[in-house]
């Protein structure tokens, strides 16, 4: 495999069947741990993912990968009635990282997620990465989660998202393990 991917050439696609093994792979090798492979594989077939996409080069190598889970409002109030999902994870090969390959992920499966209807977007991760995607950090202490701090985000897809909340949020089980 190249090291060199021009971005703008790849493809955005849903995870295939065919997909898995080198997306368990791929998963592996971008966090040096199976842990998160194992949290993508749970949550696919649980049947919690709401969406799983792939970015495929022109030869139809896969070079990146991004999950979406549903988060399940808990508690009462205007949050209730809102569709949350969380980002996690996202992952590209460590040779090929810092190349656009998981910005063109997160920017093509946000789209989607809008598209889709959901209200607001979840995220675990850097803290200067994810602000250019629209997530926000002082947004993610109005959702009531396990998880807390600069690196707990949420962006906001729809008016509602912004609007409806506090909110009090349960993640899918799988996710129990990063507790």
């Amino acid at each position: 495999m190249s090291a060199e991917i021009d971005a703008s050439t790849l493809t955005v696609r849903s995870v295939e069947p065919a997909d898995e093994a080198v997306v368990k792979a791929l998963v592996t090798a971008a966090f040096n741990q199976e842990t998160e492979a194992r949290l993508v594989h749970t949550l696919r077939h649980c049947g919690a993912l709401v969406l799983e996409q792939v970015a495929v080069t022109p030869e139809g190598k896969v070079v990146g990968h991004v999950a979406y889970s549903r988060v399940t409002p808990a508690g009462v109030g205007p949050g209730q009635d809102l569709s949350i999902v969380c980002l996690a994870p996202v992952s590209v090969w460590p040779e090929l990282q810092r190349q656009g390959i998981g910005s063109a992920l997160i920017r093509a499966s946000l789209d989607t997620m809008k598209e889709k209807g959901e209200d607001l977007v979840l995220v675990l991760g850097h803290p200067t990465y994810y602000p250019r995607f629209g997530f926000d950090a002082e947004l993610a202490k109005k959702v009531q989660a396990p998880y807390a701090g600069a690196a707990f985000m949420a962006c906001a897809l729809t008016e509602a998202g912004e609007r409806d909340l506090p909110v009090e949020v349960a993640f899918a089980t799988p996710f129990q393990e990063f507790e």
